[in-house]
């Protein structure tokens, strides 16, 4: 089916459902490919290929709305698409959120983002990628050939959008993927970790022998840990593990929370959450960014915010919903799932860097923890407490000292937010990126 070919069957779909008495609609529709390739023990051990398609319904009945989902294009089932979900609209509660955007909100043009990586790439490239990292991976010293291999993957994701209140649009995304998970040691000495790396274009990809190398690093540099004594010390949150933090503010900044009085930010807009000088963004806009994309899920444009300038929380996240319980306007954070009405998400959400190397950060410790894995769940966003297990290195005089295993670390948002102190190593390797962050005292809980 042409690309054309989506939108204007969306079209017919809610023509169709505003002729059956809906006030008001909207449809989506989601084309996906896939191709991934395991590679363990120096041969192919899997090939996957997918292929989906999904068209979602949502009708606005006065103040009612309702959404359901197929994957059948037939006149027929889209038929008795609308005829499901105008039951399931006229037999739901009211909702005074619901509703369209206005025609005046939505997005009119955007720039091109450059979020498609041309065709499909052949099987024997991915499989090449795969292999090749797995036996980077294999070559280092330490790492056992019982190693769980490599993989790669390629995608491509295609979504349509139309609604009743004249928006029409759509985008593709593509990505590329390599991914390595190592063993290192024996016996009840062993250790397994993983590295990986994905983008939008596979010129952008890191290379694959790196990835497996590094995966194998991290495995043999685990081995021998050790537990701690519970103290309180400074915490060195690894750039791998950091990006949580920062998903935890924005999920304490959703307008759905606040708007419930559910998360311990309700007091917190326009107050200094961070030190002077931290900022916090959400930029939909970067180029061949992850999380890309050139409207939200209602159709509005998406633009760059300042979550937290200089410290100080500005905003919330909104969709319409959130925004009119709030009696504010939408900053185009609707997201949106087949069959389902708007959510509330980030886009490449990041934390700007700060001047001090890791390396700097780590000298000035007398005695500390750096993280590099996390374990569990343990954050509560009512009330802002953190307890999680974690792996990484003890820290002693300036230096890395040895691995620490089976040791949780606890403490509250609010204190870490204020204590943290961000390095300059940055990097965009996913949705919601940070550098490594230095909280300046949390408990640490092991032997």
């Amino acid at each position: 089916m042409k690309r054309d070919d989506h939108l204007n069957m969306l079209d017919d779909l809610v023509r169709n459902a505003k002729r059956a008495g809906a006030d008001a609609a909207d449809a989506i529709a989601i084309t996906g490919q896939s191709l991934s390739v395991d590679w363990r023990g120096g041969a192919l051990e899997q090939i996957e290929r997918s292929e989906g398609f999904d068209i979602g319904l949502r009708v606005i009945i006065g103040e009612k709305q309702a959404g359901a989902s197929t994957s059948d294009q037939s006149p027929q089932s889209l038929a008795a698409l609308v005829e499901r979900v105008m039951a399931m609209a006229n037999a739901v509660p009211v909702d005074p959120t619901a509703g369209l955007a206005d025609a005046s909100q939505l997005a009119a043009d955007w720039p091109d983002l450059d979020l498609e990586d041309g065709e499909e790439p052949a099987e024997a490239t991915i499989s090449a990628r795969a292999a090749q990292a797995e036996a980077a991976m294999l070559a280092v010293d330490g790492v056992s050939a019982n190693s769980d291999g490599a993989g790669a993957g390629w995608g491509r994701a295609e979504v349509a959008v139309v609604a009743s209140n004249g928006f029409s649009a759509q985008y593709a995304r593509t990505s590329s993927s390599v991914t390595a998970v190592a063993l290192a040691g024996d016996g009840l000495e062993m250790e397994t970790r993983h590295y990986g790396h994905s983008a939008v274009h596979a010129s952008d990809l890191d290379d694959v022998e790196e990835i497996g190398r590094e995966a194998a690093d991290r495995a043999v540099r685990s081995l021998g840990a050790r537990k701690v004594e519970s103290q309180q010390v400074p915490i060195i949150f690894d750039r791998r593990v950091s990006a949580s933090l920062i998903g935890h503010l924005a999920a304490a900044a959703n307008g759905q929370s606040i708007a419930r009085g559910t998360s311990f930010l309700l007091e917190s807009l326009g107050e200094r959450v961070f030190r002077q000088g931290v900022s916090i963004i959400d930029d939909p806009r970067r180029n061949r960014g992850l999380a890309s994309k050139p409207f939200d899920g209602e159709g509005l444009a998406c633009e760059r915010i300042d979550l937290v300038d200089d410290g100080v929380l500005q905003c919330w996240l909104l969709n319409l919903a959130s925004a009119r319980q709030l009696g504010l306007e939408s900053n185009g954070r609707a997201t949106r799932s087949i069959g389902s009405a708007p959510g509330i998400g980030t886009t490449n959400l990041y934390m700007q860097p700060g001047s001090d190397t890791p390396e700097a950060l780590v000298s000035g410790i007398k005695q500390g923890l750096l993280v590099t894995g996390l374990i569990g769940p343990g954050v509560n966003l009512v009330t802002g407490t953190y307890s999680r297990g974690c792996t990484g290195f003890w820290i002693e005089n300036g230096e890395i000292a040895y691995p620490v295993s089976e040791i949780t670390i606890a403490g509250t948002l609010p204190e870490m937010f204020a204590s943290a102190i961000p390095a300059d190593d940055l990097e965009f390797r996913g949705g919601t990126n940070a550098p490594s962050m230095l909280i300046e005292g949390m408990t640490v809980a092991g032997a």
